[in-house]
């Protein structure tokens, strides 16, 4: 832990989440004596953001928590290019009534997280469509483009990667971090945003664009990095076997979304309550330190403040019922996945993809014959056996913690 005078670093330390920062020092001070706005970019390349960006949204809301102005980026104009970062292979174009319906849908996801208004200190989300599509080809080169060299433009991973893996790279991905920096540049400009921030992967392009606004502007700008994160069994943060981790509703049910932190290993509890939660630092070290079948308290804590947070609090009391009348009193849950069937059924492959059980058909297979799936309290291994519901709902399991409803 170091020593900041600033609210902002001193919090941002002491939950976790600083990995590198381009001035600590500066930012600091900056932070202590006046309002800073800082933002983070998001790409709208789907109608929701999944637990993996949950991270950058709670860091912006930390922003706020200690008296500065968080800017939501929505990459309207990024999005038609798509960020290379961490990619093997060029991401499918959207079309413009696409980027705005996802950017509209994602807005209501930051809703719960941040205060917006015309205040000093709340949020506003701008769309870097509004600047990026106004640029002429030429007078971005002439104006940018001078201040990027190739030399250095190929020693970035994202594009180190695809050549050694002798993957292809169009030029328009290889302007991705021209247009990002010019991002940076231009909020310095209109909204004398100071502070860049992202995951790891980012610190390349916040860099970039601290150094345009710096030659283009003489501005002096700021950056941070939050860690590489993934869960202490090493997988990435937002990815299940079932798929995405979908913050919105409209994608992932209440109870899906409560279950997943509490279904976290043991070793995360800690971290993920400073990190994903409000609750106070002293707290989260009592229930830490619960070992044995105590520690199952903690994330029933982690679940309903994780929960509570991303979709209200009515929504983590309805997952924490479902759970205690499906997990402890051996009934069946009012908030479980539901599947609607036709009259004649509906195949039990086709019922456990649906409820997100598994993510595809070869993996349902694999469930049947390890004889994880049961159906009505039956074990089921036939893949061509139907779910047909009567006038009252079949609940179909996987394992002991999955349960769904298949309905008429």
């Amino acid at each position: 832990m170091t020593n900041y005078k600033s609210d902002l670093l001193r919090l941002l330390d002491e939950r976790g989440y600083i990995h590198q920062m381009t001035d600590a020092e500066g930012l600091d001070a900056l932070a202590a004596k006046q309002v800073v706005p800082g933002y983070i970019g998001f790409d709208a390349t789907a109608p929701s953001l999944h637990v993996g960006s949950l991270v950058q949204i709670m860091m912006l809301r930390r922003l706020q928590q200690t008296g500065h102005k968080p800017v939501v980026l929505m990459g309207g104009g990024t999005t038609r290019i798509g960020d290379p970062t961490g990619r093997d292979e060029s991401r499918k174009m959207l079309s413009d009534e696409t980027i705005a319906a996802n950017i509209a849908s994602i807005r209501t996801i930051f809703e719960p997280f941040l205060i917006f208004g015309d205040g000093p200190t709340d949020a506003v989300m701008v769309d870097n469509q509004d600047w990026l599509g106004k640029l002429g080809y030429i007078e971005l080169l002439q104006e940018v483009g001078t201040h990027f060299t190739i030399n250095r433009m190929l020693t970035f991973d994202s594009v180190k990667l695809r050549l050694e893996r002798e993957q292809p790279m169009t030029f328009l991905e290889f302007n991705y971090m021209i247009l990002q920096g010019y991002d940076f540049r231009h909020l310095s400009k209109a909204m004398d945003v100071r502070l860049q921030m992202g995951g790891s992967d980012q610190w390349g392009n916040i860099v970039n664009g601290m150094e345009l606004g710096r030659r283009m502007d003489g501005a002096q700008l700021f950056g941070l990095t939050t860690p590489l994160l993934t869960t202490a069994a090493g997988a990435k943060m937002g990815k299940t076997a079932a798929g995405a981790v979908w913050l919105n509703a409209d994608q992932l049910s209440h109870f899906d979304y409560w279950q997943y932190w509490r279904n976290c290993d043991d070793r995360d509890v800690g971290r993920f309550l400073k990190l994903f939660t409000d609750l106070p630092l002293a707290e989260i070290a009592r229930l830490e330190a619960l070992e044995g079948a105590e520690i199952n308290e903690a994330k029933k804590i982690l679940a309903n403040e994780a929960t509570a947070l991303c979709r209200g609090t009515d929504a983590a009391k309805a997952a924490t019922e479902t759970a205690t009348q499906t997990f402890e009193k051996g009934h069946i849950g009012g908030d479980l996945p539901r599947v609607s069937a036709p009259a004649e059924g509906i195949g039990i492959l086709n019922a456990l993809r649906e409820m997100g059980f598994a993510a595809s058909n070869k993996e349902a297979r694999r469930k049947l014959d390890e004889g994880a799936v049961k159906v009505d309290g039956t074990v089921i291994r036939d893949p061509h056996y139907l779910v047909v519901p009567g006038e009252n709902d079949v609940p179909v399991s996987l394992g002991a913690k999955k349960h769904g409803l298949v309905t008429r």
